[in-house]
């Protein structure tokens, strides 16, 4: 049986494999861009306002930050609380076009010690849990070549 691939947050994300983007909002009154997007007004205080339209975000980035979660994160995160809890990396990426910070989980695999302040990373589709039915999926950042 194949399950239906259903983003985990709607709007967030578009495309598969080398097409996939994170999608963000511009104002067209100041030019900032948003990332969750934003709908509904500007989020900066001195913008009088402006029409916001759905942008693609860059495809890369730098680590700006970046730390382990050695814990069982509370609901809606989705673990199996029968299974041992396995430590994941947590990732703080500047986009240098959008001047921005977003965060994300690091993709499977990659751990704080492949992880550098400064490294180059890219975006990549990831899956947040799967069900009987569903792959919710999510995105991940993936290092363009791993710390030695």
């Amino acid at each position: 049986m194949s399950r239906t691939r259903t983003p985990a947050v709607s709007g967030w994300f578009t495309g598969e494999g080398e097409d996939f983007r994170l999608l963000g909002t511009r104002c067209a009154a100041c030019a900032a861009v948003f990332f969750p997007r934003e709908d509904v007004h500007c989020r900066s205080p001195e913008c009088p306002g402006g029409e916001l339209t759905e942008v693609p975000l860059s495809r890369s980035g730098r680590i700006w930050s970046y730390t382990d979660s050695r814990y069982r994160p509370p609901s809606p995160y989705v673990s199996h609380p029968e299974l041992p809890w396995e430590p994941y990396a947590l990732i703080a990426v500047e986009l240098e076009c959008e001047r921005i910070v977003v965060l994300g989980q690091a993709a499977p695999g990659i751990t704080v010690a492949d992880l550098a302040v400064g490294m180059e990373v890219k975006v990549v589709p990831g899956v947040l849990h799967e069900d009987a039915d569903t792959t919710w999926t999510t995105w991940n950042w993936r290092p363009r070549r791993v710390a030695a």
